[in-house]
């Protein structure tokens, strides 16, 4: 990274995006951005860092800039289209990610499903143990100096992390996703086997994902789970209202007893994986066990807060498997409570691709109510709506809109969830501004 260069985010607010910013400008690099003027969870951090932020205009390129293009605008945007032919250098979001991993020992996690919360433990625990930069797609994001590893999320989305070539990587499942780019299973298969081939030292596998079974490489393939043909089990689990504590065994050599302040099966996979990369470069098991201990989540992955009597969660779950972790999650946490269910279908090809298994999914909480679909800058409508879904949900509840969101007051001590990776924010706002005027108007 060239210092005397001023790098131009367009697009800057996107996590990843925000993400790569904030590594840039710890490394000293001189950093600015453009984006749509509406207020975004991933802005303050930006704004702390002291980065300009305007807004999107053809005016802000000139000579002088590198710039990195966010991978939701094509080159027909007017920022990336006047970069383009005044001869300024242009990168992808992916391909600057490649350039920014070299020179460091780079773990790279993908998945279909806990991407962001495997990085984020991973940042945590290899931060404590070594200087660390790291990218994580909850728009956190940090360049140290001397930093030893780089942990960062590999998106598969349209082949995106194959822009780079890790140390290891660590695979938390394959599932159909993005049914916009991906023709099925098998083609989201094909990527990853390309990831693997271009991973450099090792692999750590969820052990029960038949697809990853089916992966090869050049390098060592390591399983986790809880079942005996894993390289790294979690054996005598124990799960309580304060989280889970669980032995490691490593081809059975027992590396302890380690515990998270975490919920769901999905958490103590995830941790797993993050034990397996630190111990094969980090030989002070008692330090990974504390960092382990003192992590606390990502944003926008059960985030949660009290207002009133309610718990308010918030949760990036947009996928039947990640509404299905979310609610484990909160069972194990809150198993005396009821459980309501807000969801946000994000994107009608999603929708429509997944329609009975979101209605299984959130049938599992005991109230369900479904705003409308979020859709996309590729896709403004389809042939789906949230009443398709809404019909197929058997649990009481029902759709509901920002307008009106009085039916989630006649809840009192319960949980909400607020699913989605859209604006679901928007509308759970709105309901804590309810709740805390109802609560200050009784009190």
């Amino acid at each position: 990274m060239n210092k005397n260069d001023v790098y131009h985010f367009v697009g800057i607010k996107g996590t990843g995006m925000a993400a790569m910013a904030l590594i840039l400008n710890d490394r000293g690099c001189k950093v600015q951005g453009s984006d749509i003027e509406k207020y975004t969870f991933t802005q303050r951090g930006l704004e702390q860092a002291n980065i300009d932020i305007y807004p999107f205009d053809e005016k802000n390129i000139h000579d002088g800039l590198i710039v990195i293009a966010g991978n939701a605008f094509r080159d027909d945007h007017p920022e990336i289209k006047k970069a383009h032919d005044m001869g300024i250098k242009v990168y992808r979001y992916h391909e600057f990610l490649g350039k920014m991993i070299e020179g460091h020992t780079s773990i790279g996690v993908c998945g279909a499903h806990g991407k962001t919360s495997t990085t984020g433990l991973l940042a945590h625990v290899l931060s404590g143990i070594a200087p660390t930069d790291y990218l994580i797609g909850d728009g956190s994001g940090k360049g140290v100096p001397d930093a030893r590893f780089f942990a960062y999320e590999a998106d598969e989305y349209r082949r995106h992390f194959l822009a780079t070539k890790p140390d290891y990587a660590i695979m938390t499942n394959i599932d159909f996703d993005h049914p916009d780019y991906y023709t099925g299973i098998d083609d989201v298969r094909d990527a990853f086997q390309t990831f693997a081939n271009q991973t450099k030292k090792g692999i750590f596998a969820w052990g029960d994902d038949e697809n990853l079974r089916k992966i090869k490489a050049n390098v060592p393939i390591y399983y986790y789970g809880v079942n005996e043909d894993d390289d790294f089990r979690a054996v005598n689990v124990k799960k309580s209202t304060t989280g889970s504590e669980f032995n490691v065994l490593y081809r059975g050599k027992d590396l302890g007893k380690f515990s998270i302040h975490m919920y769901g099966e999905h958490n103590i996979l995830n941790s797993l994986a993050v034990i397996a990369v630190a111990y094969f470069e980090h030989d002070n098991l008692d330090e990974i066990r504390h960092e382990l201990e003192t992590f606390r989540g990502v944003k926008r992955r059960f985030a949660q807060r009290k207002v009133a009597d309610m718990t308010i969660i918030d949760d990036y779950a947009h996928h039947p498997s990640e509404i299905d972790a979310t609610l484990d999650a909160a069972r194990q946490e809150y198993p005396n409570k009821e459980i309501i269910a807000v969801f946000q279908p994000h994107t009608f090809s999603r929708t429509i691709a997944y329609l009975d298994d979101f209605a299984k999914s959130l049938n599992k909480a005991d109230k369900v109510y479904i705003t409308k679909i979020y859709g996309s800058p590729r896709e403004k409508s389809g042939k789906v709506s949230s009443a398709d879904l809404e019909a197929k949900i058997v649990k009481d509840g029902g759709l509901i809109e920002a307008e009106n969101m009085s039916p989630l007051l006649d809840y009192h001590d319960a949980v909400v969830i607020f699913m989605g990776a859209g604006d679901i924010q928007k509308y759970e706002k709105i309901y804590e501004d309810l709740l805390s005027h109802l609560s200050n108007k009784l009190n």
